[in-house]
């Protein structure tokens, strides 16, 4: 009787685990489509074996639960290259943007800059043409005309520039909130993580922390350190905390110089963020270092155009016969920074401009050939106006293809980390579809040899007479 009984124990067992581990498999089909859903399987377990007259038998096998089917080192390596992609996404679609101010040709409606190298040519030959008559007032109206031109295409520029950046710092500041968000969520999920489960993994509790972690990768560059009881810590690249276990550090903004800048722990840790990763890290390296470094060109080369040509047209002898005070023809810069949004044209009448030199008659055309003469001369950062334009923006060309090379490496490499994680820890409903299988056969089996065991039970307490067994 004892080892009937210990029979049926064993098959009642099978059954419940059987039953367990297919309440597993449904669960897994019913959340395929789930985002962040990682993929279980059951945990068997073999039950300790009983002795009868010296040998031991088997004691059958129960269902512990489940375990998810992930590889955090995996998802650490998908995270860090999330955060490299998006970093150069974000800063590739503001330097796109950029770009675009300076292609008119490519038909885009951002290329609000015109060809301001064409601009500098028709300028300094406006000048030349002024050369062959220098009372021709036709002549002296181009000059004025093409400058205008010139001064209003690299304000425009620089205007827009500006407004690239203002609106680069808002979404920069918009991070900060989304970030304090998920790092709060993280270190309340480490907590129930480390109360349920602090010595094993933690099924859906940890699909939420790694989604989170996911999202906030893309924002902020981050390292993930693994503590006791399954917590979790999490710094910034530079390695300011974020969050300890069940405790978050909320990142704070404010302005410095114009522009929003981050702190954590009273600490300015704005430089760090930039070049960190995420989405943070490339608005701003946009806005700190690439829209500047443009608008530093664009003021050097105002500032030289401005300041030269005031120069030689006050050094001169305009056609009124005004020796030496013909005026400015461009607004004076008093910096360098701030020339290219300033540049604009403040002389209105053409007998201004000083095409003769000074004391000589108003017939002179040699203070206009000096002034044709500026456009082969370094006056822009130390080149010639054409040769410092034609640089810069060849310049941001090759930055820009750099980071669409990094962009599109980056990228790929996420891809193929995604694939490689969701063939580990999605759901592949054929696989399940065969588990099932498995476990429906197990069950017929156990059902089928509890059926022989209560038949044999019910011939033995009837001493050996055929009894119906219901």
């Amino acid at each position: 009787m004892g080892t009937i009984n210990s029979a049926f124990d064993i098959m009642t067992g099978a059954l419940d685990a059987d039953q367990s581990a297919l309440n597993v498999v449904a669960n897994n089909v019913a959340n395929a489509n789930t985002p962040g859903y990682t993929d279980e399987v059951p945990d068997w377990q073999q039950n300790p074996p009983i002795t009868i007259n010296g040998v031991q038998n088997g004691n059958g096998v129960t269902e512990t639960g489940a375990t998810s089917q992930r590889d955090r080192v995996l998802e650490e390596r998908l995270d860090q290259q999330q955060q490299l992609a998006s970093a150069s996404g974000a800063r590739l679609t503001a330097l796109n943007t950029m770009q675009a101010l300076f292609t008119p040709d490519s038909g885009s409606s951002s290329s609000t800059a015109g060809d301001i190298g064409a601009d500098i040519t028709s300028f300094f030959n406006s000048f030349a043409s002024l050369e062959a008559n220098p009372t021709d007032n036709a002549l002296r109206q181009n000059v004025l005309s093409t400058a205008s031109t010139l001064a209003g295409d690299i304000s425009n520029a620089a205007a827009s520039l500006n407004t690239q950046r203002a609106a680069l710092d808002q979404e920069a500041a918009g991070v900060a909130s989304q970030v304090n968000s998920l790092t709060s969520d993280l270190a309340q999920l480490n907590l129930e993580i480390q109360s349920a489960s602090p010595h094993s993994d933690a099924g859906t509790l940890e699909d939420q922390r790694q989604q989170d972690l996911s999202q906030l990768s893309q924002l902020i560059g981050v390292n993930q350190i693994t503590t006791e009881n399954n917590g979790l810590s999490i710094t910034t690249t530079s390695g300011q905390l974020l969050v300890s276990e069940g405790q978050s550090f909320q990142l704070t903004t404010g302005t410095v110089n114009g522009v929003t800048h981050f702190f954590l722990g009273g600490t300015d840790i704005t430089s760090q963020l930039a070049s960190g990763g995420g989405e943070l890290g490339g608005y701003l390296t946009a806005r700190d270092t690439d829209i500047p470094n443009t608008l530093n060109s664009l003021d050097q080369l105002a500032y030289g155009i401005s300041t030269q040509v005031n120069a030689l047209n006050n050094a001169g002898t305009d056609l009124d016969g005004d020796n030496g005070n013909a005026g400015d023809i461009f607004a004076e810069p008093t910096q360098v920074s701030g020339s290219a949004t300033a540049m604009s044209v403040v002389m209105t009448d053409p007998n201004h401009i000083a095409a003769a030199a000074l004391g000589a008659g108003t017939g002179d055309n040699t203070n206009a050939t000096a002034m044709a003469n500026l456009a082969n001369q370094a006056i822009a950062g130390g080149q010639t106006p054409t040769d410092a334009y034609s640089n810069f923006v060849t310049t941001l060309g090759s930055t820009v293809s750099q980071v669409q090379a990094e962009n599109t490496a980056q990228n790929a490499s996420v891809t193929q980390l995604q694939t490689q994680n969701d063939a580990l820890s999605s759901v592949n409903l054929n696989d399940e579809a065969s588990s099932m299988t498995v476990l429906e056969r197990s069950y017929q089996a156990g059902s089928q040899v509890f059926a022989m065991l209560n038949t044999v039970m019910a011939a033995a307490l009837n001493l050996g007479d055929q009894t119906a067994v219901s």
